[in-house]
């Protein structure tokens, strides 16, 4: 077995070829996302109206995989906002009303 010493020009190219195509894949899913983010923002739309900072907040989370606690007062249409949502993504919805005994075992 010989030893070929590697010509450092040819891994630079290769090196700065794939730098390139890697930054292209992630710019092809950063406009996928903020497409997908703008259809989403339509079709809440024109369920909900008056909410764009509530929308653009779940939204957030949605994407970074978080989690979100909606509270407020009755009427501000934060039921009609998760279902909405969850008809648009294809989920299913169900609304649970909480009470102070409420245990684990009641939501199954």
């Amino acid at each position: 077995m010989t030893f070929i010493p590697a010509d450092e020009e040819q891994f630079a190219e290769d090196r700065a070829d794939a730098e390139v195509g890697a930054r292209e894949r992630e710019l092809a899913a950063i406009r996928g996302l903020a497409n997908a983010y703008a259809r989403l923002r339509q079709e809440i739309g024109k369920v909900i109206i008056g909410q764009g900072e509530v929308v653009d907040q779940l939204l957030i989370a949605m994407f970074c995989r978080s989690h979100c606690l909606l509270m407020g007062v009755p009427g501000l249409a934060k039921t009609l906002l998760v279902s909405t949502v969850a008809r648009i993504l294809q989920l299913s919805f169900r609304r649970i009303q909480f009470t102070p005994d409420l245990m684990p075992s009641d939501i199954t």
